[in-house]
């Protein structure tokens, strides 16, 4: 017998797993299982958009791939403090104003 199980996930060009049919990333829900120790059903309630078989199918592909995405998770974060980090410069953010037009 073999069987057969429709996928709740695609990659982006990039290996960026998303759940199809949505502006979501397995990564988002992740977060909100971890950060919040939110159940399936309560991430459900936080983002009725998705459907319970969504998430689950989100999670499923994160404990299936958890290094992978753990290291995609953290090189995300690593960009997002660097980008902080340059914003809270003053001669970057002087930099960026003269680059930007003021209306």
């Amino acid at each position: 017998m073999v069987a057969a199980f429709a996928t709740q996930i695609e990659l982006d060009a990039s290996g960026v797993p998303w759940i199809v049919g949505t502006r979501v990333k397995v990564a988002e829900v992740v977060l909100d299982k971890l950060a919040h120790g939110w159940s399936p059903e309560e991430i459900h309630l936080q983002h009725p958009h998705l459907s319970l078989a969504q998430i689950h199918g989100a999670l499923t592909y994160y404990y299936e791939n958890q290094l992978e995405l753990d290291a995609q998770m953290a090189g995300e974060l690593r960009e997002s403090l660097d980008l902080a980090e340059r914003l809270a410069d003053p001669a970057w953010q002087q930099r960026l104003a003269q680059l930007t037009p003021v209306r």
